[in-house]
């Protein structure tokens, strides 16, 4: 384990995470827990930002910047929605794990040391949250930073974009639940590195590239980052949309389940396949008592009268509120700033 301080956020990289044989258990894991959705199926019903996909701050820049490289595609809609709609589901969450055999991983003590070097001042680490990404041939994730958690707002309850936008203003501080994240990877991959930016949007992205048992360990919702496109043969890309599953079909293979119908196919060394990691990091117990007793939340109504209060004190608005969704593009368009592409 290498930890490397900046000036602005540690990151923590990770050369060999499990023995053979762990590493190799959490590919069987992958294949055991059989079929995976689309990330863009995520939603939650809020009156804020109707209409607005979960990321449309990662969405939007993408689609005007072309991503981490700067080059902005001539493709169609549908198939840039597709370069960036990958597949997701989670292993544990809370106290539920979802599969058998992700304990080792959920608990591993490497990963535990490393949120305590990125957080020296929150001794206090509860790992919560397990999910895995699956990434076809040609896909790419967009920059993006994760989505933050406050006492009482998590994305089963609030929009996902809002969360981004409520770190970044920096008005919510007194109520964020800081999270240490763990990606890592169990297999090579041709293409697909993960680029970061540890000191910060303004500065220069650094790039690991995928290898065998190997991780990174960061704030992810407070450093920027995205996923390089991942190689192809193909000639283009499969046509996947909201609804469909990838799923095993045996001898090294995995199919794209439209229904009853079959959408593509890929052998496993095609795919893109992370685990993240994430736990929550406390000052003290007493602080660790407050979150899980809900007994200091936020309400959406203290948040959107938070962001009016400021929006107003910097002329972003008059006396006159705008109506949603106009509201919530202003508050992502203000408070969100992106990297500049690289050159």
């Amino acid at each position: 384990m290498s930890v490397t301080p900046s000036t602005l956020h540690t990151t923590v990289e990770v050369d060999r995470l499990f023995d053979d044989a762990g590493a190799a258990a959490m590919v069987d894991l992958c294949e055991r827990f059989g079929s995976y959705g689309m990330y863009s199926q995520e939603q939650v019903d809020s009156p804020i930002g109707v209409g607005l996909a979960q990321r449309h701050d990662a969405l939007s820049n993408f689609l005007r910047t072309g991503g981490r490289t700067g080059n902005p595609s001539q493709e169609d809609l549908r198939t840039l929605g597709t370069r960036t709609n990958y597949f997701r589901e989670e292993y544990a969450y809370g106290l539920q794990a979802r599969i058998d055999g992700i304990d080792p991983f959920l608990h591993h003590p490497t990963f535990v040391e490393a949120a305590q070097a990125i957080f020296p001042d929150r001794p206090v680490v509860e790992p919560a949250i397990v999910f895995a990404n699956l990434m076809v041939p040609g896909q790419e994730l967009a920059v993006h930073t994760d989505v933050p958690e406050f006492r009482g707002c998590n994305r089963k309850v609030m929009p996902q974009w809002l969360l981004v936008a409520m770190h970044h203003s920096g008005l919510f501080e007194d109520h964020r639940m800081p999270i240490a994240t763990g990606v890592s990877w169990f297999h090579d991959c041709d293409g697909g590195e993960f680029a970061y930016w540890p000191t910060g949007a303004e500065g220069p992205a650094r790039q690991h590239t995928v290898r065998h048992n190997t991780a990174v360990v960061l704030d992810a919702d407070s450093v920027f980052h995205g996923v390089d496109r991942i190689a192809s043969a193909r000639p283009e890309m499969a046509d996947l949309r909201p609804g469909m599953r990838l799923e095993p079909s045996g001898n090294g293979r995995w199919v794209v389940h439209d229904g009853n119908l079959t959408a593509a196919d890929y052998t496993w060394d095609e795919l893109r396949f992370s685990v993240s990691w994430k736990a929550y990091c406390f000052t003290n117990q007493d602080e660790q008592r407050i979150w899980r007793e809900h007994a200091d939340d936020l309400t959406l109504d203290v948040i959107v009268d938070r962001f009016v209060a400021d929006l107003r004190e910097h002329d972003e608005i008059t006396d006159v509120v705008p109506s949603d969704p106009t509201l919530a593009l202003l508050i992502i368009d203000t408070y969100i700033r992106f990297p500049t592409p690289a050159d």
